[in-house]
Formats: C-alpha cells, structure tokens, sequence
C-alpha cells in the first residue's frame, strides 16, 4: 500500500498538473468554493456597496479579484505547506507549536461557528416567510420547522466532504442562473441609479474613508475561507507536488467567476435603484431581493426570492459547516482525547445539530452582532497568519519577496480596522 501511495507521489511530482488535465473533480470543487463564498450576504452586497456612491464602488470592482484571490491563495498555500493530511489545526500547531496552535484552533472555530447558527437562523426564517406568504399554508411551529430543516441539512453532511462539495456545486448551478435573470431582468429598468453620483468626484479624504469601510463588506461577501483547509488537503492528496500549481488554477478560476457574476448583479441593481432607495432598503433591512420585489410588485419575482434565497443559505451552510467541524474536532483533539473518527464526527454533528436547533428555535437578534465580532478573527486568519508565516517559516520561504504580500497584508489590516471602529462607533 506504502508503495502504491509512493509511487502515486512521484506520478505526481513527475508530471505537473496543467490546464488540459482539467477534471470533473477540479470543476466540483471551483463551484465548492463559488458556493461558499456566495451566498445571502451577496443578497445585501448591492445595498452596502452601493450606499458609497459610484466611484467608490468602481475602486472596490477593480480590488474584488486581487483581494479575493491573493488572500485564500495565502491561506491555501499555508494549509499545503504542512505535512501530509494535515488541516489548518494541525499546520498551525506544527509551525507555531503547541499552544499557537490551540489558540488559533479556538478562534477558527469562533470565527466561523457564529455564521453557522446565522445561517441556521436565516434559513428558518426563509421557509417559514415562503409557506405563510407565498403558498399561503401555515408553517409548523418554528422548533419542529428548525429541527426539519438543519436535519436534513446534515443528513447531507453525514454522506462524506465529497457528498457535501458535490451538492454545494450542484446548487451552485440554480444560484448562478438566478442571479443572472434577475440583473438581466433589471436592464430594461436601468435608469442610471448610481451614475447620478459620478459627475461629482468625491473629497479624497472622504473616498478614503468610505473605502475603509466598506472593504471589509466586499472582503467577507467573498469570503471562503472555512472550505480552504479541506480544500487544500484534497488538492495536496491528489496532486501532491504539483497542489499549490493545480490549486492556484482553481482558486483564479472560482474567483474569477464569482466576481464577475456578482460584481454584474451588484451594477444592474444600483443602475436600477437610487442611492436614496439603497438608503430604505437598509434602513428596513431587506435584502435586495425583498426590496425589489416590493419595488417591482412582480410576483414572479416575489415568489422565485425566498427560493434563491434558500438555495444561497443552505449551500453556504454546507461550506461553513466543514469548516466548524474541522475546528470542532480540532478543539477536542487538543484536549487530548482521542476519540475514534466515527465517534468524533457523531459527536460533532450532534451537537451542531442541538446548537443550531436551540439558536434558530429562539431567533435572537444578537446573531449580527456575534458576526460582527467574527470578522476581525476571520480578517487575522485569511490575511495576516498566512503573511506571518512566509516571513517566519522556512517551508514558506520562497512565497517571500512578492508585491501580492503587501497588498494582502494591507487589506487585511484596512478590514480588521475598520470592522473594530465600526464596533466602537
């Protein structure tokens, strides 16, 4: 078996991964990480974006791809730079030690579990909204609606990461085709919307600040970062030499996808709507979706809304739960007890389950807030740790020297600032 698994390695080492080699499973997991990183925050990115008016959203279209890319290419690379098998955990304990690793262990499973029982939340109230307006039936009571739905959820979840990456893809596919009718469906109404703010250049000091701000909006709805560990694992085990080439292909790949759609979406709802009416969207919450089928009072729209809705949801849910697990199980190993596998991932999903049945069962309004709190410790994960450890450690030392480690450093630092002063202010 040794052998096989040696000789598996030097096919791999010998013959470098390339674009004609293309397969089936490199496209799963480009529409993985496309389903991950877009879901219902991209619903609300229109408004946020949008509320700077135009050029500042022009800058942040033309920073989407570098500060997507550059940042999880980071982090993957981090992941691929540890020993075989190893996740994001383990790396981080064998380059920093022991009590690094535990420490960062805890703030990954911080960062991303909040969003889990958001999504948990959000998803509940999806379905409920659509039987009682749109099929017109009564919901069952929201404990036994909630229990249902986060059931099913990981029942998929039970059947394996490929099942998981597999559905995220396939969902991924009705996603796509229902962002482009909807910006496609708004040209006939572009009435210039944001343009009317281009013909005044704004204060450089007030671009600055409204770019401070609202980077770290841009950083998180294209956020993937709890599927990079696994992500990079899988590559490592089929490419092994050739991981971080074949990886960087699919990363551009997804990201250029991802924002090229959304960034699409983005426009055709701010040519459409007014700064003013982004401004009522916000002030009464609503997701773009919501706003526009109240705007339109177009029942196709009204009606196909919570589907795409539930679809981004339940998708980024799937992401996001590998990547709690994993630091799940990662905070149970480090208390040294060394449950079987099976045992772990029962337990894990057991109380996953229990916690974000209780989280949506209760609906609390804290849960933005809890997210806000995340994003200063995904900020430090995604962009600065990977930073970190090309100047620190020898495995990564000849990533060192290149522009693209400024840039991702500096966004990083521009996000986790911005999100501390918004918590403050």
């Amino acid at each position: 078996m040794n052998d096989q698994a040696n000789s598996v390695d030097e096919r791999y080492a010998t013959t470098p991964a390339t674009l004609t080699s293309w397969s089936r499973q490199d496209t799963t997991w480009m529409l993985g990480l496309f389903g991950t990183a877009i879901g219902a925050g991209t619903l609300f990115l229109p408004i946020n974006a949008g509320l700077g008016g135009f050029w500042p959203l022009v800058i942040l279209a033309l920073l989407a791809f570098p500060m997507t890319f550059f940042a999880h290419r980071g982090l993957t690379r981090f992941v691929l730079s540890g020993r075989e098998g190893s996740d994001i955990t383990d790396v981080v304990e064998e380059h920093f030690g022991v009590k690094a690793g535990a420490l960062i262990t805890l703030l990954y499973f911080f960062a991303i579990f909040p969003i889990l029982l958001i999504y948990s939340v959000a998803l509940t109230n999806t379905v409920s909204s659509f039987m009682e307006h749109q099929l017109h039936i009564l919901p069952p009571p929201r404990a036994i609606l909630a229990f249902v739905l986060i059931l099913g959820l990981l029942a998929v979840v039970r059947c394996g990461e490929q099942v998981i990456v597999k559905a995220m893809s396939l969902m991924v596919y009705p996603f796509i085709v229902a962002l482009l009718f909807l910006a496609v469906f708004l040209i006939p109404h572009w009435n210039g919307g944001i343009l009317a703010t281009a013909s005044t250049l704004p204060e450089p000091s007030a671009l600055l600040h409204t770019l401070w701000l609202a980077i770290p909006v841009m950083v998180f709805s294209f956020n993937h970062s709890p599927i990079i560990s696994a992500f990079a694992v899988d590559q490592k085990r089929q490419y092994g030499a050739n991981a971080d080439e074949r990886s960087s292909q699919i990363l551009s790949r997804a990201h250029l996808l991802m924002v090229v759609m959304v960034l699409f979406f983005v426009f055709s709802c701010v040519l459409t709507l007014s700064p003013a009416q982004l401004a009522e969207a916000k002030a009464q919450n609503l997701s773009i979706l919501s706003y526009l089928a109240n705007h339109f009072d177009n029942p196709t729209i009204a009606f196909a809304a919570p589907l795409i809705a539930f679809v981004a949801i339940a998708k980024s849910f799937l992401g996001h739960y590998i990547g709690a697990s994993e630091g799940l199980k990662g905070l149970v190993l480090k208390t040294g007890r060394r449950p079987a596998a099976k045992a772990l991932d029962r337990m894990t999903a057991a109380f996953m389950l229990v916690v974000c049945w209780i989280v949506a069962t209760l609906n609390p309004s804290i849960l933005g807030m809890i997210e806000t709190l995340g994003g200063p410790i995904i900020a430090s994960i995604l962009f600065l740790m990977p930073m970190y450890a090309i100047r620190k450690v020898p495995a990564m030392a000849k990533y060192r020297g290149q522009a693209s480690n400024v840039f991702v450093t500096a966004v990083g630092l521009v996000a986790i600032t911005a999100l501390i002063y918004s918590l403050l202010s």
